[in-house]
């Protein structure tokens, strides 16, 4: 018996362990059985990370508080225990208490909610401006004149096929990906073509709408290298699930490197609507 009972301890010690090993958020894309938000990179990013453990924590509190309240009545005030039933109809203190304490629950999650609000909103000043446009399915990128000259491109998602080969992620690598330097702001101009997308990457923090004839700005700056993955995250159509983004953050050298060679790849298309179909479901 006692070794029948070691052997299930050891197994559902290791079974646990390795669920928690798994669920670990990931970097720059989800991750199987993943818990909680993609790993932050950036001050927003993080900013949201906290403020979504702080809510979780403050609706368990609450839950577990009136479930025991719950409990409470039904063991002390049912028939049985309780064979007289109280004639109370009202109760001052309780009156204020049940107001109070919400409306002071809800100011104490207003305060860090509008702090992330204005951080998210209010643009600092930028070392690159990008436009990203969405169209029926890919995406579009426009570096300005101070980055090479100014150049644009098109980014389509990489068959699973090619995405294997690569050693990239499937449904979410991409033929161009958007290069950034490290602890630089980025600010993003979304805009979209011809219906309304969404720019979305959750590791940097930041989901913009791009509707056809509105230019919405948002704004990141890395702190960390690495290829940071996102998606369309509006129902923009047949193909909604296969245009991926994909933003590569480099250092400084390596930006500089990879302008020039951006400047060459894409001057001869620059000026040219693109013919290139998107990627279909793999």
């Amino acid at each position: 018996m006692t070794r029948s009972w070691n052997r299930t301890a050891l197994f559902s010690t290791a079974l646990g362990l390795s669920f928690a090993g798994s669920a670990q958020a990931g970097v720059g894309q989800p991750t199987p059985w993943q818990i909680g938000l993609q790993t932050p990179v950036t001050e927003v990013a993080s900013f949201i990370n906290d403020f979504h453990t702080a809510l979780v924590w403050i609706i368990s509190v609450i839950s577990l508080f009136v479930l025991a309240l719950l409990v409470a009545v039904v063991v002390k005030f049912n028939e049985k225990a309780n064979p007289v039933p109280s004639r109370t109809t009202h109760h001052t203190g309780l009156e204020i208490a049940w107001t109070l304490i919400p409306v002071l629950i809800l100011v104490g999650i207003a305060i860090p909610s509008f702090r992330l609000l204005k951080l998210q909103v209010e643009l600092p000043k930028a070392d690159i401006t990008i436009k990203a446009t969405g169209n029926q399915w890919y995406w579009s990128y426009e570096y300005p004149k101070d980055q090479a000259g100014g150049f644009k491109f098109d980014s389509y998602m990489l068959t699973r096929e090619d995405a294997v080969k690569a050693n990239q992620p499937a449904l979410l690598a991409v033929d161009n990906e958007v290069v950034v330097p490290i602890n630089k702001t980025v600010v993003l101009q979304v805009v979209g073509a011809d219906v309304i997308h969404s720019f979305s990457v959750p590791s940097l923090g930041f989901r913009m709408d791009a509707i056809p004839g509105r230019l919405n700005q948002t704004w990141f700056k890395a702190e960390r290298e690495g290829v940071y993955y996102g998606q369309c995250s509006r129902l923009c159509g047949q193909n909604h699930a296969f245009m991926p983004i994909a933003i590569k953050v480099v250092s400084e050298q390596a930006y500089a490197e990879w302008l020039t060679q951006a400047k060459s790849k894409f001057a001869s298309t620059s000026g040219q609507e693109s013919v290139k179909l998107a990627a279909t479901a793999p």
